[in-house]
């Protein structure tokens, strides 16, 4: 059942970091077009951008397919500019990562500079042309859900670095310093930011493409599920601003800690 009245402007969620349609990029944008938002779906490779709002209309939902860097600020501003034209932006969410994977001896500067520019330089380009949007929403100030949501997809390396992730793991953490650097400015403003260790890995695409044998290895519940992470970001999307969540760590159940 759709969450939004279609007398009101649309309201639009706009997901950055969106690559194959068994991923979580994905997932959100499915989640978000069921509950009757105007999605908008930001992704490096065209094709796959395009095909996941193609799917998403032709189940009944509303899709725009917005490619371009999450680190480029002209891709980000150029698509920010177009997003009025969809409805209201409520919910703004960064799930780009690049998880560079390489002992510390054999980490090229380039690989580490890169796991930066993707997470911590492409999460305060995109906060940068999504706030002023959440901002300006013509109800920020009396709808109980604040004036929308800001929500950053963290991981494991957010919280401890070991090797052979030194890259991801200095990148991470610094994704999730902004976020609660935003947090603590934007949340009197009336923005719900808030930041998600996804603590394990994801039953998508790429984990069951590039570690196969991770995916057999952890069985039956040991991987998250997609539909249910984005059912997490919903929640948060949707929490009354006197009970925000500023950080929420999801594991499956079998996943130690």
């Amino acid at each position: 059942m759709s969450d939004v009245s279609s007398s009101l402007p649309a309201s639009v969620a706009w997901i950055a970091g969106v690559g194959p349609s068994a991923g979580l990029g994905a997932a959100l944008g499915r989640h978000f077009a069921r509950a009757g938002y105007t999605v908008v779906l930001t992704g490096r490779t065209e094709p796959r951008v395009e095909a996941l709002a193609a799917e998403i209309r032709a189940q009944g939902g509303r899709a725009h397919a917005a490619p371009g860097d999450v680190a480029n600020e002209q891709d980000l501003a150029r698509i920010a500019q177009l997003l009025t034209s969809h409805g209201i932006l409520r919910s703004a969410i960064f799930n780009a990562g690049n998880a560079v994977r390489a002992p510390t001896l054999e980490l090229e500067v380039a690989q580490f500079e890169s796991a930066w520019r993707t997470n911590v330089l492409g999460g305060f380009v995109f906060a940068r042309a999504a706030l002023p949007l959440l901002l300006d929403a013509p109800d920020a100030a009396t709808n109980p859900s604040g004036a929308g949501s800001l929500i950053f997809t963290g991981a494991t390396a957010s919280l401890r670095g070991r090797p052979p992730f030194a890259a991801f793991a200095a990148a991470k953490a610094g994704l999730r310093s902004l976020a609660q650097s935003l947090a603590r400015e934007f949340g009197p403003r009336g923005v719900h930011v808030a930041h998600v260790v996804i603590d394990g890995g994801i039953d998508g695409e790429r984990l069951r493409s590039a570690a196969p044998q991770r995916a057999q290895d952890a069985g039956p519940d040991g991987l998250l599920q997609p539909e249910a992470i984005a059912e997490s970001y919903w929640q948060l999307h949707r929490q009354a601003r006197s009970a925000w969540t500023q950080e929420l760590d999801l594991r499956p159940w079998r996943e130690p800690f």
